[in-house]
């Protein structure tokens, strides 16, 4: 069950909310934004050892992204560019949370939880590196559990409660889960793929009106009439140059 699910009771004031900025013309990137640079400040109170204001900071970024995607529904001009600013900043923002982390940690020489800081670093970046790149083979990668939403909840109460040690060893672990999930879902899939291409590929290659049947039906054309030969070897010859360079 993923948090947005959690959400659900909610969603009607998500929407109303949603409507208000729409209406006074609040762009969805700009809640992204605010989210990015939420994340940032809170990198920094985490690299100061300041884990309860960190987490304080975190929660206008994730309620910022609970209303970018409704308000980015109202929106339908700024979709696909604002799609893409999410994705790119978000990963940002996510750096920036672990880095302000290492960074700590480095600094009282705790290096077990340095570590382990890295390690969920990479998982975070990977959840989302493996669903982008395997919607580019598939269809859609969504299993697992720990996208974005989930990390940032856990990290904000794991911050307001002071165990933010315990945090990080679960994402250590679970984004990498998921990622690994991902790959053997992708590998599933990419696996039915050959299959289903060539049960389609074979009703063309014998339909009768496939390309390789109309020219073989269209050779005895050309020998019945040998007047045209002249004719036609002047336009072959012209036509396999034009044909090369076009990179056929």
């Amino acid at each position: 069950m993923r948090i947005e699910t959690f959400g659900q009771p909610f969603r009607w004031s998500l929407d109303r909310a949603a409507a208000a900025l729409d209406k006074a013309c609040v762009p969805a990137s700009l809640l992204t934004l605010a989210s990015f640079t939420c994340c940032i400040v809170a990198g920094i109170f985490f690299g100061a050892g300041r884990f309860t204001t960190a987490g304080i900071v975190m929660i206008p970024a994730a309620l910022c992204d609970l209303l970018a995607r409704p308000l980015a529904h109202r929106q339908p001009h700024t979709d696909f560019f604002g799609a893409f600013l999410k994705s790119v900043l978000h990963r940002y923002a996510d750096l920036a949370l672990f880095l302000g982390l290492l960074v700590y940690y480095a600094t009282v020489n705790r290096f077990l939880y340095a570590l382990v800081t890295g390690i969920a670093m990479a998982g975070a970046v990977m959840v989302s590196y493996s669903q982008a790149r395997a919607e580019s083979l598939i269809e859609r990668c969504r299993v697992g559990f720990w996208e974005r939403p989930e990390r940032l909840s856990l990290m904000i109460l794991g911050a307001l409660v002071n165990r933010v040690p315990v945090v990080l060893f679960i994402l250590a672990i679970g984004p990498n889960f998921t990622v690994i999930h991902r790959i053997w879902h992708t590998w599933k899939e990419t696996e039915r793929r050959p299959s289903a291409a060539e049960s389609a590929a074979q009703p063309s290659a014998n339909h009768p009106d496939s390309f390789g049947q109309r020219a073989s039906a269209s050779i005895p054309e050309l020998r019945v009439q040998p007047h045209a030969e002249p004719h036609g070897e002047p336009a072959l010859r012209d036509l396999l140059p034009r044909a090369a360079k076009r990179g056929a």
